[in-house]
């Protein structure tokens, strides 16, 4: 008789914690190593009350951090009110075999190192930061309000203000962090590492969305998700940089192309993304890479192409335009741009 018996393999737990404060692709490439350490990603955030006295005030709330974690594709499990001072007594609360960080020094209010504890356990490793992008950096670029940075065309994968000296841009978190340019270059393995791979069966139905995605947040994460409940697979247009400012004016994009498309892509409600899709929906979009069933579109008025015309003129005329209710309750990218100008001194 057979006595053999295979042994369950105990999948590997793996914690990260921190503010994720405007969530970026920064915050999601970390999550996205941790993940790839272990089986299970448990992600700890911290409250506004932690981190405003830690590092000073959030710039979203902690209701929109713990729903952006959450959408990650990365992340298993999200733990609100996470501990600034990560402990070994949180990592043994959640059955944690060790906790992730990148390689920059996070420190409390008084100095000392948040993961010294787990550090000495044993219970710590380091993943690569994310160059070219942090929370900080994005304030920066929203403090500048300025559109001089797409009156010419931009070098492959500079940022919109990568012409201005950092020096004008002043300080505005608590220490002596000063605001920095964004530095960040598209690179081909960064869109793999972030892309599903996953191509859509005969039977599955394709569902359309487009837009800016600049300072990807809940409100564009809730709106993601509701097209997606639309169909089985979902494509979403990215449109670039000099389109969005001919459209939109002022100084949009904030965030480059290269860097919304990443933001995007790491939700867990899409399943492939168009880099610099056109602004109007074209027999392209719609027939080309996928047959596509369904071109959805929230329920507030759309700003009409160059010409006039609408851009969704040929998803309505085939019968394939779907409008989505945004929900009244979630931020939208003018509204952060808003705290931040309103509330400039907190973080000047």
């Amino acid at each position: 008789m057979n006595t053999h018996t295979t042994e369950t393999k105990k999948p590997v737990r793996v914690w990260v914690d921190g503010c994720f404060d405007m969530m970026h692709y920064g915050h999601a490439n970390a999550l996205r190593q941790a993940k790839a350490m272990g089986d299970v990603l448990v992600v700890g955030v911290h409250s506004d009350a932690e981190i405003t006295k830690n590092k000073g005030p959030p710039v979203m709330r902690e209701e929109e951090r713990y729903a952006a974690v959450a959408a990650c594709k990365w992340a298993d499990q999200v733990v609100p009110n996470a501990p600034y001072n990560t402990t070994v007594e949180i990592l043994r609360e959640y059955n944690i075999d060790f906790c992730v960080h990148g390689d920059d020094i996070t420190t409390m209010a008084d100095g000392t190192d948040c993961y010294q504890a787990v550090k000495d356990a044993g219970l710590y490793r380091e993943c690569k930061r994310t160059q070219g992008v942090s929370t900080t950096e994005l304030v920066g670029r929203m403090l500048l309000m300025t559109r001089n940075h797409h009156k010419r065309r931009m070098s492959a994968g500079a940022s919109s203000l990568s012409s201005f000296n950092s020096e004008d841009l002043g300080s505005f978190s608590s220490g002596a962090r000063r605001t920095t340019v964004s530095h960040f270059l598209p690179t081909s393995k960064r869109i793999v590492q972030f892309s599903e791979g996953r191509e859509p069966s005969e039977t599955d139905k394709v569902v359309y969305v487009d837009g800016t995605f600049d300072l990807f947040h809940v409100g564009h994460i809730e709106f993601l998700k509701r097209a997606k409940e639309l169909g089985d697979f979902l494509v979403v247009g990215v449109h670039d940089d000099q389109t969005v400012n001919a459209i939109k004016g002022a100084n949009h994009p904030l965030m480059n192309l290269h860097e919304r498309a990443l933001s995007v892509l790491a939700c867990r409600y899409v399943d492939e993304v168009i880099i610099g899709a056109p602004y109007s929906v074209t027999e392209d979009v719609l027939n080309k890479e996928y047959n596509v069933q369904v071109v959805a579109h929230g329920n507030t008025p759309s700003e009409p192409e160059l010409d006039g015309s609408d851009p969704y003129e040929l998803a309505k005329q085939r019968g394939l335009y779907v409008e989505i209710e945004n929900p009244n309750s979630t931020i939208t990218t003018r509204g952060i741009i808003d705290r931040i100008i309103e509330n400039r001194f907190v973080y000047v």
